[in-house]
């Protein structure tokens, strides 16, 4: 029938809501200081016991994480989105184009919006190993990464023909999503807390995102010539 709602979309919904729910939690949990001894304890983890300026693993290792953490990044974020954008332009897929234009462009207002109202301060247990000069919840690595990497994931898997393609493409961009956000505990400018929390509202944002464009694309009428 009509009016009944599609499993996945049900599925969609139980999923947004458990994802606002988690976010709620950590941020009560961060606002009663009561995540402080989980979030040390896994900052000091991955620090020499004998010199909290040095990170555990190899020399090579700290370097490499540097470099994932870029990633995430405003300007790789920019440069992803904009060469993403041109791209749907070229191939006529106006719709989608300006969908994810408005879903990472909002999304960098939300996050910036969140980090203000929380004001939650930087780790001062260990050194960090980059600057940084914004308020500390959620990372914005990790919500960023979580918008844009999830979202052209979930896009790009659309156009995929066999399952296993579209499991790669949206497990790729999980894949980076994860370890970027990973990448700012490792270095020392978040607290654990702040990317979960992260991960869970970009991961929400990009779900909302999905659904939107999944509705469109089901009922579109013939504008362009999208395949």
């Amino acid at each position: 029938m009509r009016n009944r709602i599609e499993p996945r979309l049900l599925a969609s919904l139980t999923l947004l809501a458990g994802l606002f729910l988690l976010f709620a939690t950590i941020a009560d949990t961060v606002f009663d200081q009561e995540s402080h001894a989980f979030d040390r304890a896994i900052l000091l983890a991955l620090r020499s016991p004998g010199d909290p300026g040095l990170t555990v693993g190899p020399g090579w290792l700290a370097g490499a994480i540097r470099d994932i953490t870029s990633l995430g990044g405003f300007t790789v974020i920019t440069l992803v989105t904009v060469l993403s954008v041109l791209y749907l332009l070229a191939a006529r897929k106006i719709r989608n184009a300006v969908i994810i234009t408005l879903a990472i462009s909002l999304g960098a207002l939300a996050e910036t919006g969140l980090k203000l109202l929380f004001s939650r301060a930087r780790p001062d247990v260990v050194p960090h190993l980059v600057d940084v000069q914004t308020m500390s919840f959620p990372s914005g690595h990790a919500m960023m990464s979580a918008i844009t990497y999830l979202t052209l994931g979930s896009m790009l898997a659309r156009a995929q023909p066999t399952w296993q393609l579209r499991a790669f493409t949206f497990g790729a961009g999980l894949f980076l999503t994860l370890l970027i956000g990973v990448s700012r505990v490792f270095l020392g400018v978040h607290w654990p807390t702040d990317i979960i929390a992260g991960w869970t509202v970009g991961g929400a944002w990009a779900l909302c995102v999905w659904m939107i464009a999944d509705t469109l694309n089901r009922r579109r009428k013939p504008l362009e010539p999208e395949q």
